[in-house]
């Protein structure tokens, strides 16, 4: 795992100050503490920070080929590197050393922009041509690497996180009210978007070629196609459970430490369950609780804990742990409205004093559908059957009456997010329950600097297209399709990728396998979501292997009582970051429709906390990074 950056000039005479390449490296030391490594040629800057994992004595970057021709800097891992090396060298090349990274040149070598398709891992990384003086950049299928660019007049500047690209003098600090817009819609920037107007985010499967004078072309060389195959349930099972077992396998490869992440739910124990079939030691595993009932999970851990006999750590996650805020802002780079970072973060932190890499459960809920989302929208179908008089001048008004409780979710606060979801036009189908600002909301809330966002349509453009991609006529498979788009690689991977690097800690996924998300996509959905029953067919192939009250529970979700915190130990930082003096001076929003969503929310009329946050959070990162 490591952090990769880099300039390229699309003349000889345009200079690259080596300093400046330094700088930019130093900005992600986080990602790679071991080591660095450079390289400068004509045209290109490129450099790297390692955190070593695999073949520790030699494993150095950047890496060539042969002659020296070719040249790499790359974050990530390669889990057939050892099949793909054999095959090259079947056809003439050459290697010296015993790491991933190595395969990956002679791969680009052999087959070109095409060499990211004989890849299995997670990845993004640069590959340097003289030859041609071309910059080759690719990211991973699912988006578990990141990697963003900036196109200027006469040079590429690239890097893992934005905080690298920013150490450029060349990379103007403009936000976008586009993005921004996104942002506190859907808690997240969606790829390629950034909240940065003149940088973009390669998206998840894509490669960019650049050539020497500039000229650029993005390329998808993946994507998920949903192909429902014939086979019985009992196959269908077997299948899966044999598949993710290889994915677990391959990801054991590692010269260091290696655990879990374990929450208790039904994905994180799954993966458990797989390492300690086949691991010759006890599995190292650790959780997070929470001190509040109704969000602590630890009770479950520990039944599996108990059950494959790990090795097993927790911590406490108490809201003093909330002064990491400014901390875990600074590392996101954009604003990010997910509560989860910090129980991410503080188990990454402590899993770091133990082990240097970690197996976790994400994607599970993408490919099996776990998410609530889903059984809202099956829920809606039959609603929509009410008479609308009944729905909208009965059920509707007496949701919004009901004060919300402080539980995690409980009857009320979930018919109320009901309620609310079913607002949103009807073609963002399950996606309704992601959305958390409306339109008639953001034309009190924002201010002369968003003056020209067209609220009726933006937002939700990017949705629309992705179910429009989806080759599927399944209801349920188009909503999965959209859903590993974007929530999936522009939120889950985010979060795990920043959290986890912060700690310096490589977090593998085996479910984001990419030939475990095929096979998914040939399972009918109907073996997914039985009714309100999510996750069908997991839970019955992994019912030999999991404690019975693993498999019956229902998803709860890797989130923080912050509804509740907002209100006491939070609330200095809320009413000083979100205070009228500074919203007037920023423009951005308008005070007087913020301090409304305070007051309401302390005084427990209704659930502000998603808005509040997310306000919050800009808020904290536009302190941070453009002032």
């Amino acid at each position: 795992m490591c952090g990769i950056c880099g300039i390229m000039t699309f003349s000889p005479a345009a200079e690259i100050a080596r300093d400046e390449v330094r700088r930019m490296n130093e900005a992600i030391f986080h990602r790679g503490p071991d080591e660095d490594g450079f390289y400068h040629g004509e045209q290109i800057g490129m450099a790297m920070r390692r955190l070593s994992i695999i073949d520790l004595s030699s494993g150095q970057q950047p890496i060539s080929n042969e002659d020296g021709t070719i040249w790499i800097i790359f974050n990530g891992e390669i889990y057939n590197y050892l099949e793909l090396r054999r095959d090259l060298e079947g056809r003439g090349h050459h290697f010296k050393t015993k790491s991933d990274t190595e395969a990956i040149v002679h791969a680009y070598e052999e087959f070109g922009v095409e060499c990211p398709a004989k890849l299995n891992g997670m990845f993004g990384f640069a590959i340097w041509d003289t030859r041609n003086r071309s910059l080759f950049l690719a990211r991973d299928r699912l988006g578990k690497k990141p990697l963003y660019y900036y196109a200027g007049s006469d040079r590429l500047v690239f890097g893992s996180e934005l905080k690298s690209l920013l150490q450029s003098q060349h990379v103007p600090r403009r936000v976008s009210p586009e993005a921004l817009d996104l942002y506190l819609t859907y808690e997240y920037v969606p790829a390629p978007h950034t909240i940065f107007a003149d940088i973009k985010k390669l998206p998840a499967g894509h490669s960019l070629l650049i050539r020497r004078d500039g000229k650029t072309e993005l390329r998808r060389y993946w994507d998920l196609h949903f192909r429902e195959n014939g086979y019985h349930a009992a196959e269908l099972q077997q299948g899966l459970v044999d598949l993710l077992q290889d994915a677990v396998k391959i990801r054991l490869m590692s010269d260091v430490p290696l655990g879990a992440f374990l929450s208790g739910g039904i994905d994180s124990s799954c993966i458990v369950a797989l390492m300690a079939r086949v691991m010759d030691q006890p599995v190292k595993t650790f959780s997070i609780g929470f001190e509040e009932g109704s969000y602590n999970e630890l009770e479950y851990a520990r039944a599996i804990a108990k059950h494959y006999k790990t090795d097993h750590k927790e911590f406490i996650l108490r809201p003093n742990a909330l002064e990491l805020t400014e901390k875990l802002v600074k590392h996101l780079d954009e604003p990010l409205g997910d509560f989860s970072i910090f129980p991410t973060y503080l188990v990454s932190k402590m899993a770091r004093e133990h082990v240097t890499v970690v197996l976790s459960g994400d994607g599970g809920d993408e490919l099996f559908a776990g998410y609530d989302t889903y059984v809202a929208d099956w829920m809606y179908r039959k609603y929509r059957m009410l008479p609308s008089f009944l729905r909208h001048s009965l059920v509707q008004p007496f949701a919004r009456l009901l004060p919300p409780t402080e539980k995690k979710k409980g009857p009320i606060n979930k018919i109320k997010r009901f309620v609310e979801g079913t607002q949103y036009p009807e073609d963002l189908q399950h996606v309704r329950w992601m959305i958390f600002l409306a339109e008639q909301e953001k034309q009190q809330l924002y201010g002369e600097a968003l003056h020209n966002i067209d609220i009726r349509r933006g937002a939700h453009d990017f949705i629309r297209s992705h179910f429009q991609n989806a080759d599927s006529q399944d209801y349920l498979n188009r909503q999965l399709y959209v859903d590993i788009k974007t929530y999936l690689c522009d939120d889950i991977m985010v979060k795990v990728d920043r959290m986890s690097m912060a700690a310096s800690l490589e977090a593998r996924a085996p479910f984001l396998d990419y030939r475990v998300v095929e096979y998914a996509a040939t399972i009918p959905s109907a073996l997914k979501l039985q009714g309100q029953q999510t996750k069908w067919i997991l839970k019955k192939a992994m019912k030999g292997l999991l404690p019975p009250p693993i498999v019956k529970r229902g998803k709860e979700g890797f989130s923080i009582p912050i509804k509740n915190w907002l209100k006491e130990e939070l609330r200095p930082m809320m009413l000083e970051v979100l205070s009228p003096a500074r919203l007037k001076r920023d423009g951005f929003f308008n005070a007087e429709y913020v301090q409304r969503l305070i007051d309401e929310h302390l005084a427990g009329a209704e659930n502000h906390s998603h808005r509040l946050w997310a306000l919050t959070v800009f808020g904290i990162w536009r302190e941070q990074y453009l002032t």
